[in-house]
């Protein structure tokens, strides 16, 4: 089975949650002062954080039938 990428990032869970609570109620694209709370509250740097949101991000698309990446929808 091919890897969505999140397996390798080896978040533990109570950052896990704090991401996804995050992402389900505050924003998927959180802007960059957004971006910096959610990484010191989980401990992650925000490259790591940014990464996480862009993998997520794809995995949510793809569950709603929408292309993986974001603006990639056609007419």
């Amino acid at each position: 089975m091919a890897s969505n990428g999140m397996e390798s990032m080896q978040l533990a869970e109570d950052q896990i949650k704090v991401l996804e609570e995050n992402f389900l109620r505050v924003s998927k694209h959180p802007d960059e002062a957004t971006l910096m709370l959610i990484a010191a509250e989980c401990g992650l740097t925000e490259a790591e954080t940014a990464k996480w949101f862009r993998l997520r991000n794809a995995l949510w698309r793809q569950a709603e039938g929408l292309p993986a990446q974001l603006g990639s929808v056609r007419d």
